[in-house]
């Protein structure tokens, strides 16, 4: 009964329009006051939930790529892209795709990827005379792939919701081939929807703008390799590689760029202190609801349920997968990810599935949620900037959304694409 009503009304609360924060809240208290449990645990859960050391390099990596987005970076790293790929079919598109990438490994986000590159491409691409649709659909899609590079907030999100015990610079690693992979397919994906629709292509801006859009895109694409080789080499921790991310998009944006005014900057800081106050709510409420859920018991009874249907390593992966897909529909992704990780991850091991891996999987699953309805954060940041409704956007963003499938299908089921680099940047 305990778990039913800790389910039950989360889920009724969520329908109704409640915040997922208040939502997980409710839920949990409701739970707590059924089993004549003290009221006090909501609030020491509350407060163990954010004490975790790692979870404070989260607001420090959303100020640095407030910083940089604001600073100018987003600007070069779109110029880049458009002088390497503008001359494929559906040029904007590609440059959209591509330029998500770089942007992706300095923001770690894909809202703010969505808000920065999508913010300056779709209206690029609509008056250049592509479809509001796909201007939209190639950007939302695109920003999927921020999830995957570092500084990916929400895979350290996962570590710290798996307990605090996997490496964060195994799971940068394990995200770069597949963040690589979903840019291929994408780019493939858009080429082929462009072709059909008749779009053209840019004209190449010559080898001497190119090297000089790569020098002044260089010192924003040195933030992604200052944290990841910084991890990496055990030179300094995660925490620590998001305050020296800080004071390195401060001194490029305001000394080498000289585009970080004042008043931007005081915007900036507003704004990422807003966002890290969303982040670390939904946080401390999932605390409750995941030490409910061991409390109940309830990874046990999901390894239980789940053998007693699937006999076999992938066919337990496939419906996880399945549910994650479901579940992402309603939930965003932080909180998918720190209620279904205590779930979700004891199955995994025990059929023997490597957590790093499985992390991929449950960022990928929880990630195409951000461009499905009714919660779609990332779906509706996008059509609000293209000027189009939900509904026009779900009719044709399904060459983009089966491609984003494809490669979740490919990362589950061939762990090698994700545990490949780890183990050889480890050895």
């Amino acid at each position: 009964m305990g778990i039913a009503i800790l389910f039950l009304v989360f889920a009724v609360l969520l329908l109704i329009g409640v915040p997922v924060a208040y939502a997980l809240a409710a839920a949990a208290l409701a739970t707590l006051l059924y089993l004549d449990l003290p009221a006090v645990v909501l609030v020491q859960q509350v407060s163990a939930g954010t004490g975790t050391a790692s979870l404070i390099a989260i607001p420090l990596f959303i100020f640095a790529g407030e910083i940089m987005m604001r600073g100018g970076i987003s600007e070069r790293l779109i110029a880049l892209a458009a002088s390497l790929v503008g001359r494929l079919r559906g040029g904007l598109g590609q440059v959209s795709i591509l330029s998500s990438l770089f942007f992706g490994g300095v923001s770690g986000s894909a809202i703010a990827d969505v808000s920065a590159v999508g913010g300056t491409m779709i209206p690029q691409m609509v008056q250049r005379g592509y479809d509001r649709d796909f201007a939209v659909n190639v950007s939302i899609t695109a920003a999927l792939v921020a999830l995957l590079v570092p500084p990916s907030h929400n895979l350290i999100l996962f570590s710290a919701a798996a307990g605090g015990g996997l490496s964060i610079a195994d799971l940068f690693a394990a995200g770069i081939v597949p963040a690589l992979l979903m840019t291929v397919v994408l780019m493939v994906t858009g080429y082929a929807v462009a072709r059909r629709r008749g779009y053209g292509v840019e004209a190449f801006p010559g080898l001497r703008a190119v090297l000089l859009r790569l020098v002044a895109a260089l010192p924003g694409l040195g933030l992604v390799a200052l944290i990841f080789v910084g991890i990496r080499a055990g030179i300094f921790t995660a925490v620590e590689s998001a305050a020296i991310a800080v004071v390195y998009a401060l001194l490029v944006t305001s000394v080498l760029y000289r585009q970080l005014r004042w008043r931007v900057f005081l915007e900036t800081v507003v704004h990422a202190a807003r966002s890290t106050g969303v982040i670390l709510f939904v946080i401390a409420t999932a605390a409750v609801f995941g030490w409910l859920l061991a409390y109940l018991q309830v990874p046990a009874a999901a390894v239980e349920f789940l053998q007693s249907f699937a006999h076999g390593r992938f066919m337990v992966l496939l419906m996880i997968v399945v549910m994650l897909l479901l579940l992402g529909t309603f939930m965003d992704l932080a909180p998918l990810i720190l209620i279904c990780t205590p779930i979700f991850l004891p199955v995994a091991r025990a059929y023997g599935i490597d957590p790093i891996h499985f992390g991929l999987v449950l960022v990928l699953a929880g990630g195409l949620g951000l461009v499905t309805p009714p919660v779609g954060s990332v779906l509706f940041i996008g059509t609000a900037i293209g000027k189009i409704s939900v509904g026009e956007s779900m009719k044709t963003i399904w060459p983009f959304w089966l491609a984003g499938l494809a490669v979740l299908l490919l990362v589950a089921f061939f762990p090698e694409m994700s545990l490949w680099l780890p183990a050889l940047l480890r050895s």
